[in-house]
């Protein structure tokens, strides 16, 4: 198992958001997590990469206890996490922004890895050396995804990629995730688009009210009479 949480309880000071989630993740496997806004789905993000504390609860990641790590340990343990938004540093090229990433990890620059983003995501290629500032909301959310790749991670976490981003555009980003998942990297992937998530994933959770409150297949998903009425619209 690459991800292991159990039984964690996370939040914000005094304010509990999630409630003894345990969920896993397999090497190779894309797993969505799925449910509505503020239903806690951020935070479970944030806890793993210790942006927030979790108050109680294990996560092992790789074989190791990164419970309440540092934020600055993510990148080494082999995690990149992708923001809500995406959140591009606007005021730098499209190449400056790929080599951010691997700000912890230079020697990667050494390996082809540009190279490798450039072919996966030619309009990147095409625009590297604009402002970001330029781009629209689909090409940054791009960008916020290759640059997550740059460090070449074993768990690529993507928080609402389709956030803000047109429907066309959404489309192609997910053509793009589609084509990671194919190459064996291991995808998180945070959604509200229910339908996106569940068509591109392996297995899910679908967390409500800081709660793990259903979990299976994508196909069990589906064909859920909840998640088809709560989020599907069936």
């Amino acid at each position: 198992m690459l991800l292991n949480i159990s039984t964690l309880n996370s939040g914000y000071g005094k304010v509990p958001v999630l409630f003894d989630i345990s969920i896993n993740v397999k090497e190779h496997e894309t797993v969505t997590v799925i449910g509505p806004n503020g239903a806690g789905k951020s935070t479970l993000l944030k806890s793993i990469t210790g942006m927030v504390c979790p108050k109680s609860g294990i996560i092992e990641f790789d074989g190791k206890n990164i419970t309440g790590q540092p934020p600055y340990n993510a990148v080494q343990h082999g995690l990149a996490m992708v923001p809500e938004g995406g959140h591009v540093f606007v005021n730098m090229t499209v190449a400056d922004n790929l080599k951010m990433g691997a700000f912890s990890k230079r020697e990667n620059l050494k390996t082809g890895i540009l190279e490798e983003i450039y072919e996966l995501f030619p309009k990147l290629k095409d625009r590297s050396s604009q402002y970001a500032r330029t781009l629209s909301g689909g090409e940054r959310q791009m960008l916020a995804i290759a640059r997550g790749l740059v460090s070449r991670p074993k768990l690529l976490m993507l928080d609402e990629p389709s956030l803000g981003v047109a429907p066309k555009l959404v489309d192609e980003i997910y053509e793009k995730i589609h084509a990671l998942k194919e190459t064996g990297l291991t995808v998180l992937l945070i959604e509200q688009n229910t339908s996106y998530g569940l068509e591109l994933a392996d297995r899910g959770y679908v967390l409500e009210n800081g709660r793990v409150v259903l979990e299976g297949s994508c196909k069990e998903l589906s064909n859920s009479e909840h998640v088809r009425k709560a989020y599907l619209g069936i």
